[in-house]
């Protein structure tokens, strides 16, 4: 097992920089949109610490066996998305790693 831990690092395709947020069993639970800056991107994954325990910053997505959920701010907007998942169970497990993980995963800067 590895320790849970967000990730920074730029796309070569578009010069943008991207986190995500991988559990401790090393999966991708939450990524986060193409930011301009390294800056930004760092802001972003505060801000994903500081939401990440409130229940109601949670958006839930259900389709046939695709399984999904955003993370909000207090704003609404939608500061992390999650994997695709074939079952509402490993979806809100998803949750259950990113409440759990990301208030106190560090950063490894990868850019």
């Amino acid at each position: 097992m590895n320790n849970p831990k967000f990730q920074v690092f730029k796309s070569p395709a578009n010069n943008q920089y991207y986190y995500r947020l991988r559990s401790a069993n090393n999966e991708i639970v939450l990524n986060g949109e193409g930011y301009t800056t390294k800056q930004s991107c760092l802001t972003a994954i505060a801000s994903v610490k500081l939401n990440a325990p409130i229940d109601s910053r949670y958006e839930k997505k259900n389709a046939y066996l695709n399984y999904t959920f955003n993370l909000k701010a207090a704003n609404r907007e939608i500061i992390g998305r999650s994997e695709n998942y074939t079952s509402s169970y490993g979806r809100d497990n998803g949750i259950a790693a990113v409440k759990r993980d990301a208030p106190i995963a560090p950063v490894e800067d990868l850019a």
